[in-house]
């Protein structure tokens, strides 16, 4: 598949979801970047705005397995990942699988349940496979949790540790709509369930082919460089305890080229990488206790000092 085709059923998934999604362009577009990019993504915020419209609106313009999962502080890990079942007569051990086995895995509220719950998405979501009983499982790609998640300060909430935030490609908030879009999406729903007339614009294997095109997209060593330096400044920040991983450069570049793809092009540019820079490591920073900065604005300042390779910058 080239990287034209890429663009053009890029474009359709995005459309097709913001039939239901008033408004929020942008975070429409880091959904389907994260899609192609072959990550997960975390959507956090308030609730009623729309996270879990969001997250169902992608699974369906895709024709694929979906599973949804209520994360709730009574689930199991065997209810995400599967459990092995006594058959009484056949005398063996029967594997029934868990929520995680499907192509697009829907996590609603996931800070909800309790850390050992949590902890069983840790394997399916870096390897793409489920070890149960001394036996695993590989999972089919395309592979994507789309988890939404309430802020720590609300009640019934545990915060996700910082293993678990890495896993995640990107984080976005959905916010409150504007006066406008908010009365366009009560017309929209007033009428019916826009939900429920999505059909899928692609499939399965479509998406596996756009992914492999969007990994040849061209990364050059300064841009390399670039985002390994945006990386390694949150390091040795003095206000931030904890910085970015390599892992989160790696998901940085992968999410570059799928951004580059969707604006047609077959190169990255330093604008795709620092333009993704809070949507892809502000969520696995921590600031040094007690300096109450805000990880965004310490982000914005870090990516103002990296300089931009010459001959680059877009």
């Amino acid at each position: 598949m080239d990287l034209a085709e890429v663009a053009r059923l890029s474009e359709r998934i995005r459309a097709n979801v913001e039939r239901v999604i008033e408004g929020k362009t942008a975070v429409v577009e880091s959904a389907v970047v994260v899609l192609l990019a072959e990550g997960h993504l975390l959507l956090q915020d308030v609730p009623g705005v729309g996270k879990t419209m969001l997250s169902k609106a992608l699974a369906r313009s895709i024709d694929c397995t979906v599973k949804r999962i209520q994360f709730t502080p009574d689930l199991l890990p065997s209810d995400v990942t599967g459990v092995s079942v006594y058959d009484q007569v056949s005398r063996t051990f029967e594997f029934r699988p868990g929520g995680v086995f499907a192509n697009i895995v829907v996590g609603d509220e996931i800070n909800r349940a309790s850390p050992k719950t949590q902890s069983a998405l840790l394997e399916c979501m870096e390897e793409r496979q489920v070890t149960v009983d001394d036996t695993t499982y590989v999972l089919e790609r395309p592979f994507m949790v789309v988890a939404t998640q309430n802020p720590v300060e609300m009640e019934g909430t545990y915060a996700l540790p910082e293993a678990q935030r890495d896993r995640f490609m990107a984080r976005v908030s959905l916010g409150y709509p504007t006066a406008e879009s908010e009365l366009a999406m009560v017309r929209s729903h007033t009428g019916g369930d826009p939900l429920a007339e999505l059909t899928p614009v692609t499939d399965a294997a479509t998406l596996r082919a756009m992914c492999a095109a969007v990994s040849r997209v061209y990364v050059s060593e300064p841009v390399q460089r670039y985002a390994v330096a945006l990386a390694a400044g949150t390091r040795t920040d003095p206000e931030i305890a904890l910085g970015a991983s390599p892992r989160a450069t790696l998901h940085l570049v992968r999410a570059a080229q799928a951004l580059a793809a969707l604006r047609g092009r077959d190169f990255v540019l330093p604008d795709d990488v620092s333009g993704l820079a809070d949507r892809v490591l502000a969520h696995r920073l921590v600031p040094t206790a007690g300096s109450g900065a805000d990880v965004s604005a310490l982000l914005a300042r870090l990516v103002s000092r990296v300089p931009v390779p010459d001959g680059h910058a877009g």
